[in-house]
């Protein structure tokens, strides 16, 4: 593969696989549940993208290696769960939370910053809303697809301004790719995505909600 980009989504692969292979020990999924959800989360995003903008075959079907990564990644992360067992402490549980966190973060970051590159590479005078539908698609997709797997309310519709930092990493992009080299551009992109994510969660940063039913 002779993508520029290649580094960067490797790097994504492996965060999103790590990311569901961790859900789906969470929640007592056997060997190839964690496959299952490990290559989903790396792949769906990617998989949505290009089904929306036309790409066919997809990205993943025409060349397997993203797809070998998250399996390979998400075995040996079976592996190293699977060989290590013991009561996990509390500090041990904390530790998981923060893993699956930043593995998510870099994850959403990464495929949000290659989601609105392609959409700009593919549509240069597309919309602004356009690119950025594209970019939250891709960063947000495996994980919605990890979640719905998993039984869980998607991440995206509940999280600490989730889909805010993966607009928000899109935008950078999108004000950056005239000025900056386009691997700089991706980078920093994903880098703005990474690190709302990561204020947000630390701060608690979060939309108003409902949190109970108001009486009849």
């Amino acid at each position: 593969m002779s993508d520029p980009f290649l580094p960067i989504e490797c790097l994504g692969i492996v965060a999103f696989a790590i990311s569901g292979a961790m859900l789906a020990i969470r929640k007592g999924m056997d060997l190839f549940g964690v496959n299952i959800m490990g290559l989903t989360t790396a792949v769906g995003g990617g998989c949505l993208r290009d089904v929306l903008l036309g790409i066919d075959p997809p990205q993943m079907l025409r060349d397997p290696t993203f797809a070998l990564i998250a399996i390979v990644t998400s075995t040996v992360f079976f592996a190293i769960v699977y060989f290590n067992r013991s009561i996990p402490s509390e500090k041990m549980k904390a530790r998981y939370q923060l893993v699956l966190l930043y593995c998510d973060a870099v994850g959403l970051g990464v495929f949000t910053a290659i989601g609105v590159e392609t959409a700009v590479r593919l549509y240069p005078n597309g919309t602004l809303f356009l690119l950025l539908f594209v970019a939250l698609l891709t960063g947000t997709g495996g994980g919605i697809l990890r979640d719905v797997l998993a039984g869980e309310t998607p991440s995206v519709l509940v999280r600490h301004v989730y889909a805010v930092a993966s607009l928000l990493g899109a935008v950078a992009y999108i004000l950056l790719r005239d000025v900056l080299p386009p691997n700089l551009a991706t980078g920093c992109s994903a880098l703005v995505t990474v690190v709302i994510r990561g204020l947000a969660s630390h701060y608690r940063w979060n939309f108003p909600r409902i949190t109970q039913a108001p009486p009849a």
